[in-house]
């Protein structure tokens, strides 16, 4: 349940920042300057294959279009979620409140251990399969049965001819959690109970104690649509990745190191994907997926953020951020930091 008193915002490179070109696999910023988007990213683009005058013009329009999106975002979700929430019949109603019973019995007693005043680091990642990347754990967390029902609801949704706001300029295919009514009683429950007391041990120096706001989502990959990922990192402090299953094969998932790495420097390894695992890691560390080569397949997403790591530096463009005052969670910052330790140590 987001604190009310609580005001979240947004950094102003939003508006500004990481705007993804999908046809050209690349990260773009704009300034209201074509000159100066031309000066900057003309040669990049050319490099990507984008040469021509034409070309250039409807990365232009694109760029502008996007900007244009991310500026009336938080109007957008309103409106979304109100048409949402007066015309969509659920197809599994039961499952929009957080019941133990979705979860596995070997994640309710991770659960456990983390609460217990005798757990440390070392037990704890006993209890996780650590994979081949660094700080990079899985375990399983729901049941099939549930996974089932989150991907007939999801299914169902899709299906209706209801506006959808599309998780990021990475992903054509997939929902937004919060607009489909699954933040209050689903999403925040399952972030401050169950993950917050394993993400306090495993990742103190990003907050992991302190995650209070989030933005969650579903990804859908099915060859004819999405197929895969492309490298990059989370705007988020700590990532969960539920893979929630369907019948799918390839798709694994891989592995760099920070984003502040040089590729060049980087040795990549891969994840196998299992349905009913979850994945955590820092939201930093660059990763990707790689295509499935048949069926489809659901993940759910949450990017777990703690306003008092973030408040110091943006993540997205590495400076003490410039708030724009936002609606929901916006991207996690807050006004004020001190109030945002007072908050975290009591939760």
């Amino acid at each position: 349940m987001m604190n009310a008193s609580k005001e979240y915002y947004v950094c102003s490179c939003f508006y500004t920042h990481n705007i993804f070109l999908q046809q050209y696999k690349i990260h773009v910023t704009y300034f209201e300057d074509d000159d100066r988007f031309l000066k900057e990213w003309k040669q990049s683009l050319a490099s990507k294959g984008c040469k021509s005058d034409d070309q250039i013009q409807k990365v232009l329009t694109q760029v502008k279009s996007e900007v244009a999106r991310r500026k009336t975002l938080g109007e957008q979700f309103l409106e979304r979620r109100e048409k949402i929430s007066e015309n969509y019949t659920p197809l599994h109603p039961h499952i929009y409140k957080l019941k133990e019973s979705y979860f596995t019995e070997e994640f309710l007693n991770i659960v456990q251990y983390a609460k217990s005043n005798t757990a440390t680091l070392e037990e704890l990642v006993k209890q996780l399969k650590s994979e081949n990347a660094k700080e990079v754990y899985s375990f399983p967390v729901f049941t099939e049965n549930f996974c089932q029902e989150f991907m007939e609801e999801i299914s169902h949704f899709e299906n209706t001819d209801l506006p959808k706001g599309r998780p990021n300029t990475m992903n054509n295919y997939g929902i937004l959690l919060n607009e489909l009514g699954f933040d209050e009683d689903f999403i925040t429950p399952f972030r401050v109970e169950y993950l917050r007391p394993i993400t306090g041990l495993l990742f103190p120096d990003w907050g992991g104690d302190c995650l209070n706001s989030h933005k969650a989502f579903i990804v859908k990959y099915k060859v004819g649509e999405d197929l895969a990922l492309n490298y990059h990192y989370d705007n988020a402090e700590v990532t969960v990745n539920v893979s929630l299953g369907q019948d799918f094969a390839g798709g694994n998932l891989y592995f760099g190191d920070m984003r502040w790495v040089p590729l060049r420097d980087t040795e990549c390894t891969e994840y196998e994907h299992r349905p009913t695992y979850g994945l955590l890691h820092r939201g930093q560390h660059m990763h990707g997926a790689m295509p499935i080569t048949s069926g489809e397949r659901y993940n759910l997403i949450i990017w777990m953020r703690s306003s008092y790591i973030r408040n110091e530096m943006c993540p997205m463009c590495g400076r003490k951020p410039t708030l724009v005052k936002t609606v929901g969670f916006g991207d996690g910052f807050t006004v004020d930091a001190p109030e945002v330790i007072n908050l975290c140590s009591t939760l």
